[in-house]
């Protein structure tokens, strides 16, 4: 592909999952959700005893494993891993750039649960929470996150199997953290579903600002010099 359509196709990928987040938060505001977001929890629950989930006991705990993979504990910490690296190899500017990116991601997922301010599901949830329930927090973040680090190793290799494999990870662990908020049911779907449309399409956004800033000389470019043209 290109180089110089490569920020217009990030571009256009950003506006169809924005459009797709305005579409879900629109029936989200008119109710129009609640009832399907309601039979597709229920789904996780066993028949006649709501407030148990299905699944034994040790698959809970995996589940709560896996969705503490979208926390804010573990992003930090993953984030500080990745800036030290970048800084280790001398990319100062990557990582400004990468902070700058996360710091967003948080930022308009916090921004966004307080303007909808929606009510948690009314079930007994598998884990603590502390905030609004639209859009998801952990599928945003993770989406940020993950695809976002998922993209910037792909420029590492020439490989094309690779840079699949890169961001292939990069979505499962998106979607299981994402799936993991409904399993434990402190997230109705459409939540989770506007989480990764918005959280996807900031990492879009940031991904085509770097290629932008890279033909200009502001953000470092990866190591590509041996790397043939995509």
């Amino acid at each position: 592909m290109s180089r110089e359509i490569r920020p217009y196709l990030a571009l256009f990928v950003v506006a169809a999952l924005v459009l797709l987040f305005g579409m879900i938060a629109e029936e989200v505001l008119e109710g129009d959700t609640h009832e399907i977001d309601r039979r597709l929890l229920l789904l996780f629950r066993e028949t006649g005893d709501v407030t148990n989930l299905i699944g034994p006991d040790w698959f809970e705990e995996v589940v709560r494993d896996i969705t503490a993979l979208g926390s804010y504990s573990f992003i930090i910490i993953l984030l500080i891993a990745a800036t030290g690296y970048l800084l280790l190899v001398g990319k100062r500017r990557v990582a400004l750039f990468l902070l700058v990116a996360e710091a967003g991601g948080m930022l308009l997922s916090n921004l966004l649960k307080t303007g909808f301010d929606r009510p948690r599901p009314d079930l007994e949830h598998g884990a603590r929470v502390f905030t609004s329930s639209f859009p998801s927090g952990h599928a945003t973040l993770s989406a940020v996150t993950f695809l976002t680090l998922g993209a910037l190793l792909t420029r590492t290799t020439p490989d094309r199997r690779v840079k699949l494999y890169f961001l292939t990870l990069a979505a499962v662990l998106t979607m299981l953290v994402g799936t993991s908020r409904v399993y434990l049911g402190v997230h109705y779907p459409s939540d989770v579903v506007a989480g990764w449309c918005i959280g996807s399409a900031w990492a879009a956004l940031c991904w085509a600002a770097a290629l932008w800033l890279q033909r200009h000389g502001d953000v470092e470019r990866a190591d590509e010099e041996s790397i043939p043209p995509s």
